[in-house]
């Protein structure tokens, strides 16, 4: 049986270190790692065992009784939960590490969120219990009503006042005792009118509970202390015991698989990990990946695996194939995107964790810039949030980030990798634009030999939907070909807004109608027919400015209170009614990043170190200083060499330009 297991925490809750345990007791390495000794063998990059985070995604394979686990370390820090959230992607079951000192942090409740968005069935480890100020019965607490609200206790590590009726020894686990009966009976109503008749044997109690866990019904949890090598063993044990797969009965099946990274060996080559979800796959073979290319009207992209990999840490073996269920990486696949469907799976993958800031990189004057951009789109390729991208006008080289400590990270990547000295300008909010209104943008292009027409419906489309297209015109019209490539343009770049310049989103675009013409339409005419009709669009719709949002939360001595609540308004933000404990109170709301990404350090300094804000991305909404952001931008949208609202005509043998306008009373389809 196959098993994939993703292990996700909090920065410095231990995962690592647990991680290295499960190793170990199942015989995947010889002898334990630390971190703080700078030789885990999951941290085996030079700046994740000098910083002694995890910072990129590692596997390591192990066994245990008759399964295969494929066990996944992801990055416990805020700034790489972007790397966290391309691999959930591909897990079967996660387990959550908590500190036992510091409970449910802020990017644990992340974590958490994002985990029950793709419904990944969930065990807890409650790790540090050896530390000073270590309450399992607080965290505990805390787990069910911050997260859970119902959890399986499964350990005989959970000291006894803190039992209830959910919690099971192994041995009874294992011997399907009546309190698992009666536990597994309560939380389904056909079940427990079996129980309560007596008809008990009918039903095979551990599977009903292992399905519960699938379904993420229900969450078991164990203590212990993974520094200490305390509850390791039975934990691993537990966690064969209640979950399973169904991979081999996948394996007759047609492949399809999901790419969830990208990786560049020391070589150069591209390395493409990929989880197979069913089917086989062979050196050799032909794969397709990603999307059907509808510009052409083409079959997806297709390219020969060259080679196999199955990794173990920095480790690999190549194989001949894989089969369902198996983590592997190919090299042939030179354009493969994390997040990609593979085979039959067609369906792009869609992340949550998006950037809420920018950097522009400063490198050498001496450099060539096209080589420079080529080397970074390398990186970009590796983590897509990146979204590198040049600035023309400026002659800048631009990042998305998620935070300082990412940037930090960048920095020593490039100079190790490139051997470039760089650094990066002040971080920037990342805003976006929208439309307020309904709007039709009209484009045309018709310089001599050269024809093509375009009407663009935009409309508001819901909060953090992105940009959507629908097409209604008839193919008598537009050919289905043509209506295709009008699509592809409209999702090939983003679009600039007219307020600052910052990219369009939450745009529902229909098309309308469009006319080419039998001769004269070529390559790139309805390219420039549709940027003008989405600009030209953009202008009447009303533009507004949208900012990124952080969900907080901030706990302080109650004597804070005051000044924290009067913080939180003049920041423009909002919080609900604060909870209070013994003498802590926690307050928990949203506010905009751009006055939130600095506070940090201020509420330390007036509450002596004794208070802590925790932040996560939360979506775009309504900018609340809108007319202070424009005129910082100093952005002028009829000065954007990308982008023009007016339309090309043709008379007599010659092109002329039509003002926005204007253009309507051009257009040869209306």
């Amino acid at each position: 049986m196959k098993k994939t297991i993703g292990i996700l925490a909090h920065v410095d809750a231990g995962k690592t270190t647990f991680a290295e345990q499960i190793l170990y007791h199942t015989k995947s390495i010889r002898s334990r790692g630390r971190v703080d000794h700078k030789n885990s063998f999951l941290d085996n990059h030079e700046i994740e065992r000098d910083r002694g985070i995890t910072i990129f995604t590692d596997q390591a394979v192990f066994t245990y009784g008759q399964s295969t686990c494929y066990l996944i370390d992801t990055p416990g820090h805020a700034d790489f939960s972007s790397e966290m959230e391309r691999a959930l992607q591909i897990m079967d079951y996660a387990v959550v590490i908590v500190s036992a000192v510091e409970g449910v942090q802020g990017h644990t409740e992340t974590v958490w969120q994002l985990l029950r968005n793709l419904n990944i069935p969930t065990f807890f480890f409650i790790n540090k219990i050896d530390r000073v100020g270590a309450n399992i019965e607080n965290v505990i607490a805390e787990i069910k009503v911050k997260l859970t609200g119902e959890i399986l206790f499964t350990a005989g590590l959970i000291p006894q006042a803190v039992k209830n009726t959910g919690c099971l020894s192994i041995a009874e686990l294992k011997n399907m005792s009546p309190g698992l009966m009666e536990f597994v009976a309560e939380r389904d109503e056909t079940l427990l009118e079996l129980y309560l008749q007596g008809r008990v044997e009918n039903v095979d109690w551990l599977m009903e509970l292992k399905q519960l866990i699938k379904q993420g019904r229900v969450f078991p949890c164990m203590a212990g202390s993974a520094l200490q090598d305390v509850g390791i063993t039975e934990f691993v044990e537990v966690l064969d015991l209640l979950s399973y797969s169904d991979y081999e009965e996948k394996s007759s099946e047609k492949f399809s698989g999901r790419v969830y990274k990208i990786r560049h060996d020391e070589q150069g080559n591209r390395v493409t990990y990929i989880k197979a979800l069913s089917g086989k796959l062979s050196v050799k073979d032909i794969l397709e990946y990603g999307r059907q290319d509808e510009s052409t009207g083409s079959v997806r992209p297709s390219e020969k695996i060259n080679q196999i990999r199955s990794y173990n840490g920095t480790r690999f073996s190549t194989k001949e194939f894989v089969s369902a269920g198996e983590i592997f990486a190919v090299t042939g696949l030179s354009k493969a995107c994390a997040g990609d469907g593979a085979g039959t799976l067609e369906e792009r993958a869609v992340y949550r964790m998006i950037p809420a800031l920018k950097s522009r990189l400063v490198f050498d004057k001496s450099l060539n810039n096209k080589e420079v951009l080529n080397k970074m789109k390398l990186l970009e390729a590796e983590d897509p949030a990146l979204n590198v991208s040049w600035n023309e006008a400026l002659q800048e080289l631009h990042f998305s980030i998620m935070g300082v400590i990412q940037l930090e990270v960048l920095k020593q990547v490039i100079e190790q990798r490139f051997l470039y000295k760089v650094d990066f300008g002040p971080c920037q909010v990342l805003y976006r634009e929208t439309v307020s209104r309904p709007a039709t943008g009209y484009g045309h292009f018709e310089p001599l030999r050269h024809y093509a027409e375009v009407h663009l419906r935009l409309e508001p489309a819901p909060r953090n939907s992105g940009i959507s297209f629908e097409s209604i015109c008839h193919i008598d019209d537009l050919l289905p070909s043509y209506q295709n490539l009008i699509r592809s343009h409209l999702f090939e770049k983003e679009h600039n807004g007219v307020l600052t310049g910052s990219s369009v989103t939450d745009v529902k675009i229909t098309l309308l109608t469009g006319r080419a013409h039998l001769k004269h339409t070529s390559g790139g005419d309805f390219r420039e027919a549709t940027l003008r009709a989405m600009r030209q669009g953009l202008e009447k719709a009303g533009c507004i400015l949208l900012e990124p949002f952080y969900r907080f939360r901030i706990e302080v001595d109650i004597d804070s209170m005051g000044r924290v609540l009067s913080d939180i308004q003049k920041m423009h933000g909002d919080f609900e009614p604060p909870e209070t404990r013994e003498n802590k109170l926690t307050i928990r709301g949203r506010g905009p990043v751009a006055t939130f990404m600095n506070y940090s350090m201020e509420l330390v300094s007036f509450t002596k170190g004794k208070g802590s804000i925790n932040l996560f991305f939360d979506g775009y909404d309504i900018c609340h200083n809108e007319s202070e952001v424009i005129e910082n931008s100093g952005y002028n949208k009829n000065a954007d060499p990308e982008y023009t609202s007016n339309s090309i005509f043709c008379a007599k043998g010659a092109g002329f330009t039509v003002e926005a306008g204007k253009v309507e009373e051009y257009m040869h389809c209306l």
